[in-house]
Parts: structure tokens; sequence; C-alpha cells
């Protein structure tokens, strides 16, 4: 039987919606509070996880597990303060949520990891969870996995490198990009985390290996905002077979594709900041 209820609450984003002291960062961290379960997927780049989780009444200390999308710093940078608060928990992620990794162009070689070694945040209370696999977390509610990448258009970042065995760097084809899907009783609700294996890959995958159930809710990043020119047309017209009831769309998606899918789909849409509550 499915979860009886979610009421998902945005911690960290790009921007902020309200005005109650909250603080808006380039991160995303998102609150899923499932029937009598309490999870933290992300924790943003620090900046802004303890001081609007205490604005928006989500208490961390009782966290019963924390899912980490990717290991990218603007999605784990908040792990530490977390952790300081509620101790010892599980911590759902892939494994190369460690491996070194850069942003490179002509002009900029940034690193873009993980800030933190696994034995320290384990010295804090992680206990660290690794999952390669479409796997069951909870009662109705599961890591995706990794994403197998099958359309023609949602291509690997060429921006984003990762240190090679061989030597040298090589294109980081972000394997530990994973989301997390909760089976409610109105439908599927999928939190994405930047969505670099793409959007469409994410929802066909979930949804052969959860057939029959409607897509209530799709919240997070999409990585947009970075794709190829062409790529939104082909999600958008990708993204109709799926009947979303509702996309909450932020973080990497983009100021402009984030207006523009408010244009496309009206009521079906929300721009996912800080402060903001859904419940599916």
């Amino acid at each position: 039987m499915a979860s009886t209820s979610c009421r998902l609450t945005v911690l960290c984003e790009n921007s902020v919606a309200g005005s109650r002291d909250l603080i808006g960062e380039h991160g995303w961290a998102v609150h899923a509070d499932v029937d009598d379960r309490s999870i933290l997927f992300d924790t943003g780049q620090g900046l802004g996880i303890t001081n609007n989780s205490r604005i928006l009444g989500i208490d961390l200390a009782r966290l019963d597990a924390v899912v980490l999308s990717h290991g990218h710093y603007d999605h784990t940078s908040g792990l530490p303060d977390v952790l300081k608060r509620c101790g010892p928990v599980d911590i759902h992620c892939h494994e190369d949520c460690f491996l070194d990794r850069y942003w490179i162009d002509d002009q900029e070689c940034r690193e873009i990891g993980i800030r933190f070694k696994r034995r320290y945040l384990e010295s804090l209370g992680a206990r660290f969870c690794f999952v390669k696999t479409f796997t069951r977390i909870a009662d109705d509610i599961y890591l995706s996995g990794e994403i197998p990448r099958l359309t023609p258009f949602e291509q690997v970042d060429p921006h984003m490198k990762t240190p090679s065995r061989a030597g040298g760097l090589v294109p980081d084809r972000l394997l530990d990009d994973q989301s997390l899907v909760i089976d409610t009783e109105k439908g599927l609700v999928i939190i994405l985390g930047c969505a670099h294996s793409g959007v469409i890959n994410i929802l066909t995958h979930v949804t052969t290996q959860l057939p029959g159930r409607p897509i209530h809710t799709v919240i997070g990043g999409t990585h947009l905002g970075y794709g190829e020119p062409g790529q939104f047309e082909k999600t958008v017209a990708a993204l109709e077979p799926f009947a979303v009831h509702h996309l909450g769309a932020g973080h990497c998606t983009g100021l402009e594709y984030g207006a523009r899918l408010q244009q496309l789909l009206g009521k079906r849409y929300f721009f996912s900041a800080v402060g903001i509550c859904h419940s599916c």
C-alpha cells in the first residue's frame, strides 16, 4: 500500500520565497516528511541549511535518513552541520560521491566535488549506505540507482571532468546521479538532484521500475540551464507523455528555462524556491 502522505519543504535553493530571514544559495536541499519518516535529500552549500531548517520548522535532530543525489559541493557541503545536529544516521548515496571533480573551460578550472573526506564525515556519525541499483530504502521509498542514458539529447556535460586511473582527466559521466522516489496514494513523487543523467532518462527509468504508477510530482534541478542548444525543446516534447501533474523545477534549471516551463505548463508548474512547501 502506498504512503498516505508526503510533504516536501525546500530548504536550500538559489532563490527564496517569502521574507522570513531565509537564505538563498547556489545549492539544493529538500526535506521529505513521509508519514512518520523524516528524510533529508541533499544539504546545499552549507550556508543556509541550519538557518532555513530552523525557520521552516524542520528539526534536523529527528532525521531518519539522509540521501545525497551526487557528490557535488552544492549538494553536500551542509552535511557536517546536519550531522552535528542529528548524530549517527544512515546516508544513502553512490560510492562515486567521493570522486575528485572539476569544472573546466578555456578560462577556468574549479574543484566542484565534495569538500569533506569520508572518514571525517563518519567521525560525525555518517553511516554510508552505498547504492548502485534501484533500491527500496524504506516502505514506499526508493533510490533510483544509476540511470541508463538512453536519449540522444541528454548528453554528458563536456565541462565536467574527473581523474582517470590512467592519468589525466576524462568526462565525468556522473554515475552517482540519483533521485529519490516516494510512492504515495496520489502517485509517484520524484525528487531530483541536478538530473545530470537527464530528466527524461530519469523518468523513463523510474516508470520502468514502478510500472503503472502515475507521476504526481517531479521537483528539483533539471540541468536544463547548462544543456546543449535544442535540449530544452526536446525535453519538453518528451516530457508530455509522462503526464506529470506537478513540476517544481529549480536550482540548475536556470531562470530563463524556469520561466518558459511556467508558461508552457501553467498551473502544473511551481518554482521550487527556499520556503516552498508542497503536499503530495
